[in-house]
């Protein structure tokens, strides 16, 4: 008899160890990943293999390209604002500027409306902030190095960065300038990653870490060792960069061309106030990346030799610059399998925008035109994410805080603009009530001598609506009114010609025909009107008794 019971206790002991050994299992699996957000700096669409662009066949991203492929790509991704400082302040806080407050590049995201951050604190996360800032206001991260020198853009060679723990300041301050690191920037961006990664996080707890190059930002200064890299290769052209056909309007071209030589920064000669090669070819900007240059040669040139030659050295200033970022993620990866760390973290990377290669003519982003306004976007987490799935659901970048919050556990707070894409990253499926548009704003107007004009419009999955109201946001015709008068390039006071601009993005996926008066588009233009409006209220990005000079373009436009 007590054979018997000593065997029951076994048993029943042998199966509570099976269960507690089930539920440790269990909790293992179902631990919070670790997050790395890599973010560079106008890396655009074009300047990849996975979105297959004319320069895809030059296979500019191989480390990129591979992690994409083992995760979720995503081809309908926008920004919401096509400009350094409202993208970022767009990511972090899941609003837009309106509702965050950062309109334009003189905006600031006080820590307080970091809500990204703040949310994964409370999830328990360690949070990390390493590289390109560009918010003025001190990050709201556990750790942070990140360049504070320069406007916050940082210098590509021997940057300076300020690290948790030292005076934060963005402007020049002998006492407070912050480190300064030897070398490019790019690779200094990574060893501090490395560092953190190594050396300084709590090892106890699950990590987000933000990873933010200043590559491929102007003016393209790569590192040395990739001088060689593409110099005898000939990169593929866009055709709209010789004939832009019929895109556009007379709110970029003014009426009868008479402001193309002002509006819209150029790879050829067209922008006498700025083109590519007014900074190209200066000797400012070859002494670190074309040391042999003789501008003889180049200045002798006829106007489309020119635009050629300068086009094909933009491009390959560039494509180094993406070659640096690559070469540096592959480092990061290696570090990540060596630690066990790789199938557990979730890897994201995107651009802050997209960014215009010579398509129409134009250089630097801020338009609401296809390559300014994608963003790559692509996510590798093996346990929730089947590797090779692709989607044309279309999300935009108010939308990321929202879904790393809930990937980390946690649930967005009502605040937040953006939608949650937890879903489509785990089943691939577009849900039946997932937003069909995207709402973009440029506010900025004639700046900094790219003199694009203010913008606002919807991005559907087969049709882009834009009214060009050109007009700055603060009322540069009254009086009283108070601007930075100081700030570089700025032709603020200048007001361009309202106009609209429709195009069809299947018919004419390359946007060279503004289809805006062809009456075949009648009601699909006036259904796009109708969702522009219920958008903007929505959003919170109606201009109304807040910006009445804006409203009354609007009003006297709205129906033309």
């Amino acid at each position: 008899m007590n054979k018997i019971f000593s065997l029951c206790l076994a048993i029943i002991a042998f199966s509570s160890c099976l269960e507690v050994t089930k539920n440790k299992t269990k909790t293992t699996t179902t631990k919070q990943p670790n997050i790395i957000y890599i973010m560079s700096d106008d890396h655009t669409t074009q300047a990849f293999g996975i979105y297959g662009s004319r320069l895809a066949s030059l296979n500019p991203t191989p480390t990129l390209d591979k992690i994409a492929s083992e995760g979720i790509i995503f081809d309908n991704c926008f920004v919401n604002n096509s400009i350094c400082t409202p993208s970022r302040a767009a990511i972090l806080s899941g609003q837009h500027s309106q509702a965050n407050g950062v309109l334009d590049l003189e905006g600031a995201l006080p820590m307080e409306k970091q809500y990204l951050p703040i949310e994964m604190k409370k999830l328990g996360y360690q949070t990390a902030m390493i590289g390109k800032w560009h918010l003025k206001e001190q990050p709201n991260f556990d750790y942070f190095n990140v360049f504070t020198k320069h406007g916050q853009q940082g210098s590509y060679f021997d940057p300076y960065l300020t690290e948790t723990g030292m005076h934060f300041t963005e402007e020049h301050d002998p006492a407070y300038e912050g480190k300064q690191y030897k070398g490019h920037s790019t690779d200094i961006v990574t060893d501090i990653s490395l560092d953190w990664l190594k050396n300084k996080r709590d090892k106890s707890k699950p990590f987000i870490l933000f990873h933010q190059y200043k590559a491929p930002h102007d003016d393209f200064e790569f590192a040395p060792r990739y001088l060689d890299y593409l110099k005898d290769t000939e990169i593929p052209e866009p055709e709209s960069l010789y004939d832009n056909a019929n895109n556009g309007s007379i709110g970029t071209r003014g009426e009868n061309d008479s402001l193309i030589h002002v509006i819209g920064s150029s790879v050829s000669k067209r922008n006498t106030i700025r083109n590519m090669g007014m900074r190209l070819w200066s000797k400012q900007y070859t002494k670190n990346n074309n040391p042999d240059f003789d501008s003889t040669e180049i200045d002798s040139l006829n106007d489309k030799d020119y635009t050629h030659a300068t086009y094909q050295e933009y491009l390959k200033r560039y494509l180094r610059c993406v070659k640096g970022v690559d070469d540096n993620v592959a480092r990061l990866i290696k570090y990540l399998k060596a630690e066990g760390l790789y199938e557990n973290t979730i890897i994201v990377y995107t651009g802050d925008q997209g960014f215009m290669l010579g398509e129409h003519d134009y250089i630097d982003k801020r338009w609401m035109y296809e390559e300014s306004l994608r963003m790559p976007f692509f996510v590798r987490y093996p346990e929730k994410i089947k590797a090779g799935t692709r989607t044309d659901a279309i999300i935009n970048n108010t939308d990321f805080a929202p879904t790393l919050i809930e990937l980390a556990g946690g649930k967005a707070p009502e605040k937040m603009q953006g939608h949650s894409f937890k879903t489509i990253l785990e089943t691939g499926e577009e849900p039946e009530d997932w937003q069909q548009s995207s709402y973009y704003r440029y506010w900025m107007h004639m700046a900094h001598a790219h003199a694009n004009p203010a913008h606002f419009g919807l991005r559907t999955k087969q049709y882009k609506l834009i009214f060009f109201y050109g007009k700055y946001w603060v009322d540069t015709d009254n009086p009283e009114a108070d601007w930075n008068k100081k700030s570089w390039g700025n032709r603020f006071t200048l007001h361009t010609p309202a106009a609209w601009e429709f195009y069809d993005l299947e018919a004419d996926p390359k946007e060279m025909n503004n289809a805006y008066s062809d009456p075949k588009y009648k009601t699909v233009i006036a259904d796009l009107k109708e969702q522009l409006i219920a958008k903007r209220k929505e959003l919170n990005e109606e201009d109304g008794t807040k910006y009445p000079h804006i409203q009354k373009v609007i009003d006297e436009h709205w129906n033309d």
